[in-house]
């Protein structure tokens, strides 16, 4: 083989190497059962809210009695063991003989949610032995609204199958992501008070720099229409002597104030007419 060929082949290997790494470095997440085009809205704007979880990994053990001993690990819209490439959601392990089932898988995904909980439901899982008629299992996993909490609480609930047909594997958790956005609209007093503080700080702020710059006013001067709140004292008790007042302003006090012109002027009469002692 000549030089460019081995060069070039070389350049091919390295080039499926890369891409084979960089399809292995991207997690798979979830696909919503049907075609792309037929995922509405709601379901992909749901999967999106659920993305912080994404990076997080679930685990409860169940044990009954001496027979029964498992772990179920979950993760949200990821597999749980990447490298077996089986798209497994959740997957159970049997702590005894450590044989793995795969319940529920992320490329068959439900999704919907309520006014404070989300429904994630893996379905494709492997297929029962003697019971569900043999059909494949699923997962049904209810987060409920725990505001302040990314994630918390996962435990399994019940595993139905004793019918014929639907059967499944119904978990919990809670997370803040299952809350709904809370209400931030202002309230028609809020926004007045806001809006009169507002003029309120401009009048001040903007008057004063006036006063200062303009005028050349100094020290309480400065203040806008200082002359006029200095006097508003007086103008409110004016307005309130003349609104509230009870009877005629034209009406004589029911008292008499001592003055100069009631003292009169000292008698020249002296007690010189008395006999002396």
């Amino acid at each position: 083989m000549s030089s460019p060929c081995h060069t070039s082949a070389l350049l091919l290997v390295f080039m499926a190497l890369a891409v084979a790494g960089a399809e292995q470095s991207e997690e798979r997440s979830c696909d919503v059962i049907g075609d792309e085009s037929s995922e509405s809205q709601m379901e992909r704007a749901l999967l999106k809210k659920l993305e912080p979880l994404s990076h997080m990994r679930f685990n409860v053990t169940v044990e009954k009695g001496k027979t029964e001993n498992y772990v179920y690990q979950f993760r949200v819209c990821r597999e749980v063991n990447s490298t077996s490439h089986d798209y497994g959601g959740l997957v159970q392990t049997d702590r005894q003989n450590g044989k793995t089932t795969v319940i529920g898988r992320i490329n068959e995904t439900q999704v919907f949610n309520g006014s404070d909980w989300i429904m994630l439901i893996y379905k494709g899982g492997d297929s029962y032995g003697s019971h569900c008629s043999g059909e494949k299992r699923r997962a049904v996993i209810m987060i409920s609204c725990k505001r302040g909490v990314t994630a918390s609480s996962f435990s399994i609930i019940s595993e139905e199958r004793e019918k014929e047909q639907e059967c499944f594997y119904l978990f919990e958790m809670d997370s803040s992501v299952a809350c709904p956005a809370e209400n931030s609209h202002l309230s028609v007093g809020s926004i007045l008070l806001i809006t009169f503080a507002s003029l309120i700080a401009v009048y001040i702020i903007g008057g004063f720099l006036y006063q200062r710059l303009v005028v050349g006013a100094k020290g309480m001067e400065q203040f806008p229409h200082f002359a006029f709140w200095q006097d508003l004292g007086n103008l409110v008790a004016d307005g309130c002597d003349f609104v509230c007042r009870s009877k005629p302003r034209n009406a004589p006090a029911a008292y008499r104030g001592v003055g100069d012109d009631q003292l009169g002027e000292e008698s020249e009469e002296r007690d010189d007419h008395l006999l002396p002692m």
